[in-house]
């Protein structure tokens, strides 16, 4: 039982500062690395957010991100509170 909770403290000691230090992100200039920070998102997805932006210009709200092959709508809701237009 020891063993278990001194797991669980050490695991939320590294995670929950990255949680913290990720900010909002801005899909239309973040970085691949960047992109890849959003639930869900790994790094095959993010290189396609960065494609289509290249080919297709700004998106011009959260939910065009869905017209990016692999991200729907449940992926966008899962990051509307990190996902931030200028």
């Amino acid at each position: 039982m020891k063993k278990s909770f001194a797991a669980v403290l050490i695991l939320l000691f590294f995670c929950l500062p990255v949680a913290w230090a990720s900010g909002p992100v801005n899909p239309n200039t973040a970085s691949v690395e960047e992109l890849s920070q959003l639930t869900n998102i790994g790094p095959a997805k993010a290189q396609a957010i960065v494609a289509d932006r290249e080919e297709n210009g700004p998106f011009r709200s959260v939910q065009e991100l869905t017209r990016v092959s692999g991200i729907g709508e449940r992926t966008v809701e899962m990051n509307l509170d990190r996902i931030q237009l200028d």
